[in-house]
This record gives structure tokens, sequence and C-alpha cells, in this order.
């Protein structure tokens, strides 16, 4: 049986193949699921909304949450999963959502359990609806709301819910989860490229997961480079060569050196601002020049988004840096 279902779950994606199964195998957040695992044990859970960024852990934790909740063979019947990529106009909430919630299981005690992941995209009348559906409903059904920005859930629905919020997962949790990965998939990683994944993910588990597998399906060693290759992202090293040509090259090298690498690269310039941006930080530039190269490099972060060209727009962050290099020129003579 068991060769069978590790043969079944050979091809999932990793971050499938790796989800938590139950509450005590997930990596982060303990505060809130050792809460909700309290709810559980005296069968008072409440309401939940779950919010916070991407890849933290929020559908994870819901879904550990009813496979303890439910045995296998009654999870279909007592859990209703809907997803950004079903209908979520009020259509929805009066048809599948208010059928689900309404009815009672005969052999089953307890409460039904709806989980409604990226419930911000749901509209403001199908959230209005939704609110009268959890309240009349509350005795056998339990509601628990998915999503990455709260504000976008109005106050109705957020007053009737327990809300837990989800922060980004710190390097040490991520590390252990992906060097457990790393063991299971037999992958050769070294330990700047776990730092480039790390540093990449930005708290995001899902990311990690998904880098990690693409850099080692592409490459046989999970580097730095190799994973910065994978994902089309400038190296530490790239942004700091631009840097330098930007402030110690002439205009016109300095253009036509940036110009050939992001060519040879295939680099963005929205990718290759914002790094540079971080970069700047470190730099030690006086205040008011750093605020104005800052500033300068955020109107042309909106102008790229705006759909302007990326060459007029790299002529303008070396401007802004020329521009940078004659103010200190000037203040020291």
């Amino acid at each position: 049986m068991e060769a069978t279902e590790r043969t079944t779950h050979t091809n999932l994606p990793w971050v499938e193949k790796y989800r938590p199964s139950c509450l005590d195998d997930l990596i982060s957040h303990r505060d809130i699921t050792s809460t909700i695992q309290r709810f559980m044990q005296e069968d008072r859970l409440p309401h939940l909304l779950f919010y916070g960024p991407p890849g933290t852990g929020k559908t994870s934790t819901i879904l550990a949450c009813a496979k303890t909740l439910y045995k296998p063979k009654e999870f279909n019947s007592m859990v209703l999963e809907l997803n950004a990529s079903d209908d979520r106009g009020i259509g929805i909430v009066r048809g599948p959502i208010l059928s689900f919630a309404s009815t009672r299981t005969l052999f089953k005690s307890g409460f039904k359990l709806v989980i409604l992941d990226e419930a911000d995209a749901m509209t403001r009348d199908a959230q209005n609806a939704l609110r009268r559906v959890i309240e009349k409903f509350t005795e056998n059904t339990r509601f628990c709301l998915i999503c990455n920005y709260l504000s976008k859930i109005i106050p109705a629905i957020q007053s009737r819910c327990t809300r837990f919020r989800f922060a980004p997962i710190s390097p040490e949790q991520m590390i252990s989860r992906l060097e457990y990965v790393i063991a299971q998939e037999s992958v050769k990683c070294t330990k700047d490229g776990m730092q480039s994944l790390i540093t990449l993910a930005k708290g995001d588990m899902r990311k990690a997961l998904n880098i990690l597998q693409c850099t080692a399906l592409a490459s046989d060693e999970v580097s730095e480079l190799t994973v910065y290759v994978c994902t089309g992202q400038p190296l530490p090293s790239d942004i700091a060569n631009m840097i330098q040509w930007m402030l110690n090259d002439d205009y016109s090298t300095a253009y036509k050196k940036i110009m050939e690498l992001k060519t040879l690269k295939g680099l963005g310039l929205q990718d290759i601002i914002t790094e540079v941006h971080i970069y700047v930080h470190r730099i030690d530039f006086p205040s008011n020049i750093r605020v104005r190269l800052l500033d300068k490099l955020g109107n042309i972060e909106y102008q790229l988004a705006s759909g302007t060209s990326e060459k007029i727009q790299l002529g303008a962050m070396l401007g802004a840096f020329q521009v940078v290099r004659d103010v200190i020129a000037t203040s020291n003579t």
C-alpha cells in the first residue's frame, strides 16, 4: 500500500507533495495552531478568518484542521472548499454555499466546514449575502475565510470571525523545511544556494519550494548561480557591477555595458531597479542625495509599470546616478 501511494505522488509538485497533513507537521505559527487545537479539543471552533502574505501556511493550516476533524471517508461530505477559480459572485453564496450549509448529515454529529480561499476576491454583494448565511447556520456549519488583504473583507464579516494573521515565515523555519525536502528528494544544494532560496522567497514557503524544484530539475546542483539563472533574477554581483559602472564610468559606456548584460542574461529593468534600490541603502551617500536618488528610482518604476520603454527608463536611471555624481563632485570641491 505504501509503495503504491509513493508512486502515485511522484508526479506532484513539491508544494503539494510536502503539504502538511496534520497540525503537528506545520513548521510555523505555533501560537495559532495551538489555539485552534484547543478550540477543536473543546469542540468550540469559531468561524475563522486567516489573513497574511501568500505562502505562509493559511490553506495548509485549515486543511490540516479538517483532516484532524474528519475521517477520510467523511471529508468530501463534511467539507466544502471553494477557491478563486470558482465564481465569487452572489450566485455562489445563494447556491452551493447556502445549500451545503443549510443541510445536516444524518449519520455524523458535529458541524460542517466551509473553506473560502482567497475570499478577498469576493464581491461586496457576495460578502453581504455571506454574512447572513454565516449568522443563520452557525449551529451546524463553521466558515473559514482565507485572504491576503484584510481590508478587502467587509467589517460585518470580520466581526463574526476570529482573526489570525499569518506573518512571513522566518528564515530558520524555512531552512529546516527545505533541508527536509532536499534530503527526501536527494538534491545537491550548496550553502549559498540555500541562502539564495531564502532571499528570493522573502518568507513565502511555496515560492521557495517552487524555486527549489525548478532549479533541481534544470541543473545538477542548486547553487547561487543556478537559482538566479533559473528564476531570471539579477545576481548580486551583476547589480554590484551595474552600480560600479553608473558611479564611475561615463554615461555612454555605462549604458552600453548594462544593455549588453541585460541582453546576455535576459534581465528585466523592473527586477534590476528593485535590487538597485536595496543596494543604494548600503552605499554611504549623504541623506539628501539618497532621498533624491530613491525618489528618481520610484518615478522610473512607476513609469515602467505604466508601460513605457525599458531603454528610455534605463537612460533615466543612468541619468539619476549621473546627477548624484555631479552633486557629490560639486560638494567635495
